[in-house]
């Protein structure tokens, strides 16, 4: 009797769709190395002005009051993931050089390589360059803080908002910052990742569906905010 064949091997476990070039790529074509690490208060000029153009993006500049001192008297005032955190995102023609005051606070900076069919201009790189002599550019960010789920009785992260620079977009880096807060919130065993979207948004609610997210219609955002919000001042 001929011996009976071996089994075939056990098929891979399928990894999460984050659709994410892998950190060890061999750079090939026109190479952007990306980074996504943790903000530091000597980064809010960048956060300040990334959130000035969100505004212009978003066609809401009339309502941006925000400034440098105020966004300095407000953040990084807890350890990351505990309350306001902000992943910043940077980009470089050339590789990283290895920098270990990044990586502390429990959240090691993540790095990848996007090969690109052409060379990427940045026409106000040195406006967002990250540091001195140096050709990193600050390319967009995502803030986000902890909410929980009483139903389902588990933490989990809002994001207030996620911007990248124009000349940035469409390349998958959007995808990075949120797989980065998604991946976060998996590591602290936290139920749910949300954040809101513009209705006329389409582009973006298209990218969001096909990260997997849900977009609830049935949902309406309630605000109280200006002379409504101080009315209630005295209201108890």
């Amino acid at each position: 009797m001929a011996a009976a064949a071996p089994p075939p091997p056990p098929t891979p476990a399928p990894s999460a769709p984050t659709g994410l070039p892998d950190s060890d790529s061999t750079p090939v074509g026109h190479p952007l190395f990306t980074r996504i690490r943790l903000a530091t208060p000597l980064d809010i000029p960048h956060i300040h002005k990334l959130i000035h153009q969100m505004a212009i993006f978003e066609k809401l500049t009339h309502l941006f009051t925000a400034t440098e001192s105020s966004l300095a008297s407000t953040l990084f005032k807890s350890p990351p993931f505990q309350s306001f955190t902000i992943f910043l995102l940077e980009v470089s023609a050339h590789p990283f050089e290895k920098d270990s005051s990044f990586h502390s606070q429990g959240f090691t900076p993540i790095e990848r390589i996007f090969n690109l069919d052409h060379t990427l201009i940045d026409p106000e790189a040195e406006t967002f360059k990250s540091g001195i002599n140096s050709d990193v550019v600050v390319a967009g960010f995502v803030l986000f803080f902890p909410n929980f789920s009483t139903f389902l009785g588990k933490p989990g992260f809002y994001v207030e908002d996620l911007f990248v620079r124009e000349c940035y977009r469409r390349k998958g880096l959007g995808k990075l910052l949120l797989s980065a807060v998604a991946s976060q919130a998996v590591k602290m065993e936290y139920g749910r990742v949300e954040w809101v979207v513009l209705d006329w948004n389409v582009n973006a609610i298209k990218f969001y569906e096909e990260m997997g997210a849900n977009v609830l219609p049935e949902w309406r955002i309630c605000r109280l905010t200006g002379p409504a919000l101080e009315a209630y001042r005295d209201a108890i």
